[in-house]
């Protein structure tokens, strides 16, 4: 009897301990950044899905403009190529290739929108329009979804390395940093705009 209320005991020590040194709170925090990195890739897959409908609505009215529409449809197809699972978060170069392959596509989708200036009949489409907005909606979207990951990335990764959290997960998790969303490296470039006809 005397040896059960003993374990007992030392099971409900240990449970207020492990409550008390934010073993729950670390795991809350971590699935806080799940959330915001399932976030990103719904605004990401939602651009990606706008993406066809555009390059097919463009040919109709710039069909020569074959480079700029291949280049849109390639980078497109690298951009949905890398994706990245929860257990990737934490892994700079997977997140690195992936904010790659997503600056490739918001350049290729850049220069088809400077294509579609040089085209009066395309600009006054209404499906056109339409599509653009959604477009300019999602990249909002996929702005603000990457400042909420960052912010999550920041609490998170500042309770693993902060008392008393930072034993607990050195003991008993071994939760891993999570990478920021950086911009990519060609963001900084000034984008170079040519508005003249062919």
């Amino acid at each position: 009897m005397k040896t059960r209320l003993g374990q007992l005991t030392a099971v409900i020590t240990l449970l207020m301990l492990v409550s008390g040194c934010g073993y729950n709170t670390l795991q809350s925090k971590e699935e806080a950044v799940f959330k915001a990195w399932g976030d990103i890739e719904a605004s990401l897959q939602r651009r990606a899905d706008l993406i066809p409908n555009l390059v097919e609505t463009v040919k109709g009215y710039a069909g020569h403009e074959k480079e700029t529409l291949e280049a849109v449809i390639n980078a497109r197809a690298k951009a949905t190529a890398v994706q990245l699972s929860a257990n990737d978060l934490g892994n700079a170069t997977a997140m690195r290739q992936l904010q790659q392959a997503q600056g490739d596509l918001s350049s290729a989708l850049a220069r088809l929108m400077v294509v579609a200036e040089r085209y009066p009949d395309l600009k006054a489409n209404q499906h056109f329009l339409d599509l653009q907005n959604q477009l300019e909606g999602t990249e909002n979207r996929i702005n603000v979804a990457r400042q909420r990951y960052n912010q999550a990335v920041e609490t998170f990764n500042a309770s693993i390395r902060a008392f008393p959290e930072n034993l607990t997960n050195s003991l008993l998790l071994h939760l891993e940093r999570k990478e920021y969303f950086k911009a990519s490296e060609g963001a900084r470039e000034v984008p170079k705009v040519d508005f003249r006809t062919r």
